[in-house]
């Protein structure tokens, strides 16, 4: 088990939604506030390699959550982007990483690294064993990239690098543009903006079949911060909650959680994204003990009760 209170910690991403969740999670564990570094975007540019190196001076731990990411509509906007600002994001920080004598990486990945077609649950070693869903694959890809990297410069230059895979993530203080937000947030914002237009309906993306799981933000920021404590090996690790919800039935819960009875109304021309994502979630408990903890309503009405506080 690292002991924190000493190592002076680099966070990109740290100002972010699930970036200020673990910034939290890392003090609760003993980190001191001081040594907590966060990077934001306005002040180094990731996909910049002076950026990077920049940015690694000096640190014991990197924790990388610094992400392009959105919801299906971006991943069909924007893809070459997504792929892009991903890949040299991560590829170079790892390298400035190693370079700079980093004691130990942390990086973030994605559930979007898997093969569309995934035997679930979702094992980690399943995640070579086809392609991406088409409308992430390329967030995906990049994202899994990074693994290979990690992979490679622990075996040539035993640079401790690990990999997380957090299940979709929601929670206060989430994303709600509809442009590029997640299914939660999104659907929250469409049900609260068709009650102030006093609308009937609610047009939902898909056909209500595919099947989800969600992590709740200051979960996901536990096992991270858990993971950087206890964690030291090259197989990549799920965080998760192994509890899968279909669209249908969590477009349904949000509605009846906000009060909304008009009709839904499928667009089934539009596409589902995966089919199904469910995670095997043993290794995070067997090789560092983690196990969510957040009831999935409970998170939602927290989740709800923030947006209207704001909206």
């Amino acid at each position: 088990m690292i002991p924190l209170a000493e190592k002076r910690i680099l966070v990109t991403g740290g100002a972010g939604f699930l970036g200020k969740q673990v910034v939290a999670q890392l003090q609760a564990a003993g980190a001191q506030g001081e040594k907590i570094t966060v990077v934001r975007s306005r002040d180094y540019n990731l996909c910049e390699m002076a950026a990077c190196q920049a940015a690694v001076q000096d640190q014991d731990i990197v924790i990388h959550l610094a992400a392009h990411v959105g919801g299906i509509g971006l991943n069909r906007e924007k893809p070459a982007e997504l792929f892009y600002d991903n890949l040299m994001m991560g590829a170079q920080l790892i390298h400035a990483a190693q370079q700079a004598g980093v004691e130990k990486f942390v990086c973030v990945g994605t559930i979007c690294a898997y093969p569309k077609f995934t035997p679930v649950p979702f094992k980690e070693d399943d995640l070579w064993n086809g392609y991406p869903e088409e409308t992430n694959a390329p967030y995906g890809v990049a994202k899994k990239a990074l693994l290979v990297q990690l992979a490679a410069y622990r075996q040539q230059y035993g640079f401790n690098g690990i990999y997380l895979l957090p299940v979709n993530l929601y929670g206060p203080e989430d994303n709600f543009n509809p442009a590029s937000s997640h299914v939660i947030p999104a659907l929250i914002h469409k049900v609260h903006e068709a009650q102030q237009r006093g609308d009937q309906t609610l047009p939902v993306w898909g056909d209500g079949s595919p099947t989800r799981e969600f992590l709740y933000s200051t979960d996901a920021a536990r096992g991270i911060v858990m993971a950087t404590q206890g964690y030291d090996e090259a197989e990549p690790v799920n965080l998760g909650t192994g509890y899968e919800i279909s669209i249908r039935d969590l477009v349904e819960l949000i509605c009846e959680l906000m009060g909304f009875t008009g009709e839904i109304v499928w667009q089934t021309e539009q596409p589902n994204g995966q089919p199904r994502r469910c995670l095997d979630t043993q290794r995070a408990k067997e090789k560092f003990g983690f196990v969510a903890e957040m009831d999935f309503k409970q998170g939602l009405e927290n989740t709800i009760n923030w947006y209207r506080q704001q909206a």
